[in-house]
């Protein structure tokens, strides 16, 4: 109960300051007392050209795209070369055509003339070449190591030379936000200038970020010509919807089924999804830090693919999600390198059992837990303490693994712990992008025990061949065949029907609390993260009277 207060309190009061903050921004006058605030409030929620929003935590690193800013999909502020339409279909942006050459190698972008950021300034190539070439030399998230170099050409002209060829050069171009090379500096992220279709007007750290349409935008105009995003957590979010203080908050499955008077729930699917890391290797290796590599359980096909069979994916949804997700199945469900061949029939039981049978497993001495010789089929599964959904679901997962025999030893960890027992645990992870690139990342030999992608060191010469087919492929159309032939093939794969590195369990909603009057459009399948991602289509928001 007092939780609950002070997390009203501190509600009312950021609103507040909030509403103070932007009042003075837009010349309005706002009372000290308490009465005359609160109607204040209401007057601001209600103007149709004003939007109030509570989407998640603001970003670390500020606003600029050179740190990663907008790579899930935001373009607030900045333009992109090219982008996704609403069926994740390459379009453009920035560019009016590009042409890849033969070899892969080269790739030419031809840019729109009439573009200006938002100081009225022209945006040209030298801008573009700025941002790549920055980019690259900042060591930042935006990996750009596959980039040889990028160059002018013209006015309206940039070469963008590749080490070797890499299909998924087309996500980043599709992703990287375009700064101004005349206005950026060390600040650039708390002040940022761009040329999207809103401009930077104030942030606030840890309260608040008002922008406002920008009129020097050469695309469709938005349907508000102001938005303002307070920075609450899942509690404070529901609080200011309930209180009628925003016209849209992010809210976690816990709070969807209470009915909110003004608001609809708006549920979006989404590709953040959650599955288990199996070490993919016999134990007794090391990384180079020292830590241990492998788990003799987990390198055991059997084992693998009667929990990806045995696991009821759905009952994880219904029980945990609250119904409010759906079965996960690979790392990237819906996207268009996804092989819809990869779905297997779950809750299995009786084929779990089959294959560990088959894979020499049984339970020797009647105790419930299947043995191998003297290995008994039991492994340690970590998961992150703070993440209550990881906690659950590592918690009946284990409970699923029980009737095949498995015996699943949880453990919560901190991130930094897991990150040093990774590479030989079980580890409920969570990913889900745009970029298939992700994919490779996950299953790549090449990526083995780098970073916290491939921990597990999976690896076959047959998916690695896929893959590198589908990199240095020409075309995203091309790249996607073998995208799909690594998941399976018909005869191998890294998916739950070939080997297995993974089971993946559930790809969870993204929930919202909406103005009843608010029409949010029909935003695409969301990526890992809540928040951000959903303005990606904010070009098509309007009011409803």
């Amino acid at each position: 109960m007092l939780r609950k207060k002070m997390v009203l309190i501190m509600v009312y009061v950021l609103i507040v300051s909030t509403m103070m903050l932007t009042a003075c921004s837009s010349q309005q006058e706002v009372k000290s007392s308490e009465g005359e605030v609160t109607n204040e409030v209401t007057n601001e929620v209600t103007n149709k050209e004003e939007l109030i929003l509570a989407i998640g935590s603001e970003p670390d690193d500020g606003f600029d795209p050179i740190n990663g800013w907008g790579r899930y999909g935001s373009p607030l502020f900045h333009s992109t070369l090219l982008t996704r339409d609403g069926n994740f279909n390459i379009v453009y942006d920035l560019a009016t055509e590009y042409e890849v050459s033969d070899d892969g190698l080269v790739w030419t972008v031809y840019l729109r003339d009439d573009v200006k950021f938002s100081d009225g300034e022209d945006l040209t190539a030298e801008d573009i070449v700025y941002t790549f070439n920055t980019t690259a030399a900042s060591g930042s998230v935006v990996d750009l190591n596959i980039m040889e170099k990028v160059e002018v050409v013209g006015e309206y002209t940039v070469v963008f030379t590749l080490k070797q060829p890499q299909s998924t050069f087309i996500h980043t171009l599709a992703t990287t936000g375009i700064v101004p090379k005349h206005a950026h500096d060390d600040n650039y992220a708390e002040n940022p200038i761009g040329s999207g279709p809103f401009k930077f007007v104030q942030w606030d750290q840890g309260q608040q970020l008002i922008v406002e349409v920008n009129p020097m935008y050469y695309g469709e105009k938005p349907g508000f010509k102001k938005l303002t995003f307070l920075f609450l957590g899942e509690d404070g979010a529901f609080a200011a919807a309930r209180a009628g203080q925003v016209d849209l908050a992010a809210i976690p499955a816990s709070f969807a089924k209470q009915e909110v008077s003004g608001m609809k729930l708006v549920n979006i699917e989404s590709v953040d999804n959650r599955g288990i890391l199996f070490p993919y290797v016999p134990a007794g290796g090391t990384t180079e830090e020292g830590f241990a590599v492998g788990n003799d359980v987990t390198a055991d096909r059997a084992i693998r693919q009667a929990i990806n069979i045995g696991l009821d994916r759905n009952a994880l949804v219904d029980g945990i999600l609250e119904g409010f997700g759906t079965p996960a199945y690979s790392v990237s469900d819906g996207m268009p390198w996804w092989n819809a061949d990869t779905v297997v029939e779950d809750g299995n039981i009786e084929k779990a059992k089959e294959i560990l049978a088959d894979g020499g497993w049984e339970d020797i001495n009647g105790d419930g837990i299947l043995q191998k010789g003297d290995l008994k089929a039991e492994f340690t599964m970590i998961y992150p303490a703070s993440d209550q959904i990881r906690q659950s679901l590592a918690i009946v997962t284990a409970d699923m693994m029980k009737p095949l025999g498995i015996h699943a030893i949880l453990e919560g960890k901190s991130w930094d712990d897991i990150q040093k027992m990774m590479y030989s645990n079980a580890v409920l992870f969570g990913w889900g992008s745009y970029d298939p690139l992700e994919m490779y990342n996950l299953y790549s030999s090449e990526t083995a025990g780098q970073g916290w992608y491939n921990t597990g060191f999976y690896g076959t010469p047959t998916v690695d061949a896929y893959m590198e087919q589908a990199l240095r492929a020409t075309s995203e159309e091309e790249a996607i065949t073998y995208w799909k032939k690594a998941q399976w093939d018909g005869t191998t794969g890294f998916s739950a029907k070939g080997d297995a590195p993974w089971a993946w369990l559930v790809n969870l909603d993204h929930l919202y609390l909406v103005s009843e009057n608010l029409d949010i459009g029909t935003p695409k399948i969301q990526p890992h993260g809540h928040g951000w991602p959903l303005t990606d289509n904010i070009i098509e928001w309007q009011w409803k009277e």
